[in-house]
């Protein structure tokens, strides 16, 4: 397998260098920023590029601003994200379309040696390799840019009696309420959810399809 690093902290750099050839690994290159990753994908065309989240100048998001380009221009290179941190709004746009050939791994938490190379091996074989962690964060920011998060107290609940298949006069019995007052309530979710009135949508079932599904979880 062919490896591509691009971590700022030397140590690292060297560490994860080493590691990866003792198990049988070519690393191509070894860098300290996102602009080299570029240029060493550009180069050798490995099939996996190990990115770190922040690097030079900033130390902020320039490694995942680099690994989106890196996913547009090189589709056949496996990228894996391999961080202290987790940084939600790039990496949703990471995984967008799909996670073939995507990983996100927090450093603190990989277990061993073993783990990572399996991890990597995954993801340049176009597989995916998720914390859970990083999961449970994307899906409570998809959650928040989805609108769930404006939602009252009040409007979380009809809501979720509304996934459970209850129409408004079933909820307003469960709620103790007037009818008029639910259809209130619902005409207030499907408007903080920006589902306007259609003909061809139906407004409630994507409602419960954006509170159940993985931008709601």
């Amino acid at each position: 397998m062919r490896v591509v690093i691009a971590e700022d902290a030397a140590l690292l750099r060297e560490g994860l260098t080493r590691l990866l050839e003792d198990r049988g690994h070519a690393v191509c290159a070894a860098v300290p920023d996102g602009g080299a990753l570029l240029a060493a994908v550009a180069e050798y065309r490995p099939d996996v590029a190990v990115v770190d989240i922040r690097m030079p100048p900033t130390h902020t998001d320039e490694g995942l601003r680099a690994a989106l380009k890196l996913r547009q221009d090189f589709p056949g290179t496996g990228v894996l994200m391999f961080s202290q941190y987790i940084e939600t709004s790039y990496s949703a746009q990471l995984l967008e379309g799909g996670a073939a050939g995507v990983g996100y791994l927090l450093k603190d938490r990989v277990a061993n040696v073993a783990e990572f190379s399996a991890a990597l091996e995954r993801v340049a074989g176009g597989g995916t390799a998720l914390d859970p962690e990083v999961v449970s964060q994307l899906f409570r920011a998809s959650r928040q840019r989805g609108g769930l998060a404006t939602l009252t107290p009040r409007e979380r609940q009809v809501l979720a009696l509304m996934a459970e298949g209850r129409s408004n006069a079933g909820i307003a019995a469960e709620l103790v309420v007037s009818g008029g007052a639910v259809e209130k309530h619902v005409a207030s979710i499907f408007t903080k959810l920006g589902l306007p009135p259609g003909e061809s949508d139906n407004r409630r079932v994507l409602a419960v399809l954006r509170y159940l599904g993985p931008a709601g979880a």
